[in-house]
């Protein structure tokens, strides 16, 4: 656990008694400006618990507490004052969230004792956070590599968009890119309430009755009151909501919302899940940008120059056929591999995961799989006399 402690006071002779008193109990830094504070705290940060002084030239100790809360929101905040008054403490309280309002002077033990207490405030926030990032981590990604067995031609699909999705956040400089990705996983979900024959056929890109377009295009809403069920989810279901809506207002869902409007990870999913589909109908890259340009209105502008962009990055791949025993997580499925009676278990485009190997292991055993199964291996993964 992090016992790292910064104290903040213009007083030196206090600065010099907090270093004699608490420097053997603790990983302290010193301050004695709210400057200063926030230069350690950019630096070396983050603390566990800052402890400012109230009265301070320049920047007074409720105006840091506030900026450090801003900085760093999980660090426990406390402040350190011989003004007790009552407005003192509302400010304090009300503007920079502080844990613990300490009243000078106070003994070394009782001071140490306190700082316990902020430390041990900043285990239980930072565990509890923790905790919830890797069972929400978790927890998708489990989702996802089950709706990819269960219907691995849309979720092949939904895993290659994933990819230019990233590429796409990156080229953007968007932060936190973590909602659009989960939504470009969790995007097909509401595709398992539509029926199969209608997927087929969508998937296909063959003609769908007006009846079956109107069960096809609802699946965005279905995904979307799946994932808002999901903690900390919601703007991921609002990704998700829009993914098939055009930038100039068209598409599903029927409302008034365009353009910027519109939540840029659904306009960066709507670009990539429609290019996956040119490039899975079999145009050559350069064909699915015209076709991509031709369609006017359709797609955000800045995320069509971030393709351009991508375009001319791309890192190479080479082919390789391999065994069921060979095959090695995030490689890249090549082709459709379907059993010997024609069930689908994994689309092209789709990474190689655990999952998936075991799945083919145990289809290979006990119903038989089309051979030969071909990969796309980075190059950077391949030995260069491998290459030639």
């Amino acid at each position: 656990m992090s016992r790292r402690v910064l104290c903040v006071d213009d007083d030196p002779n206090i600065l010099r008694a907090y270093s004699r008193t608490l420097r053997n109990k603790f990983e302290l830094d010193t301050a004695a400006s709210g400057e200063e504070a926030l230069r350690l705290l950019s630096e070396r940060g983050p603390y566990a618990v800052v402890v400012s002084d109230m009265r301070m030239p320049e920047m007074d100790g409720v105006e840091l507490l506030r900026r450090v809360r801003e900085t760093a929101p999980d660090t426990v905040r406390m402040m350190l004052t011989g003004n007790a008054d009552q407005q003192t403490a509302i400010d304090a309280v009300n503007e920079g969230h502080i844990f613990r309002f300490i009243t000078k002077p106070c003994p070394p033990e009782a001071f140490a004792r306190m700082i316990e207490a902020g430390l041990e405030q900043y285990r239980l926030v930072t565990a509890e956070r923790e905790l919830l990032s890797k069972t929400l981590a978790g927890s998708i990604k489990v989702l996802a590599e089950i709706l990819a067995v269960a219907s691995p031609e849309a979720f092949g699909r939904a895993t290659r968009a994933r990819e230019l999705v990233r590429k796409l956040c990156e080229a953007l400089a968007v932060t936190p890119r973590w909602p659009i990705e989960v939504a470009a996983m969790l995007a097909p979900i509401g595709l398992l309430a539509v029926p199969q024959e209608i997927l087929q056929k969508a998937m296909q890109g063959r003609p769908l009755k007006e009846n079956e377009k109107d069960v096809f295009e609802s699946h965005p809403r279905v995904a979307r009151e799946l994932v808002s069920k999901i903690p900390r989810l919601e703007s991921v279901a609002e990704i998700v909501a829009y993914q098939g809506k055009l930038f100039n207002g068209q598409g599903y869902p029927p409302d008034w919302t365009s353009g910027e409007n519109l939540p840029l990870g659904s306009r960066i999913l709507k670009l990539a899940f429609d290019w996956d589909d040119l490039i899975q109908a079999g145009l050559s890259p350069d064909f699915a940008l015209a076709e991509i340009a031709d369609r006017r209105g359709w797609y955000d502008p800045k995320v069509v120059a971030a393709l351009r962009r991508i375009l001319d990055l791309q890192e190479g791949y080479v082919v390789r056929e391999v065994r069921i025993s060979d095959l090695v997580d995030d490689w890249i499925i090549a082709d459709n591999i379907y059993s010997v009676n024609g069930t689908l278990l994994c689309s092209k485009g789709q990474p190689v995961t655990a999952p998936i190997r075991l799945r083919l292991r145990n289809y290979a055993i006990n119903v038989g799989i089309s051979r030969p199964i071909r990969v796309f291996v980075p190059l950077s993964n391949v030995p260069q006399d491998a290459e030639a």
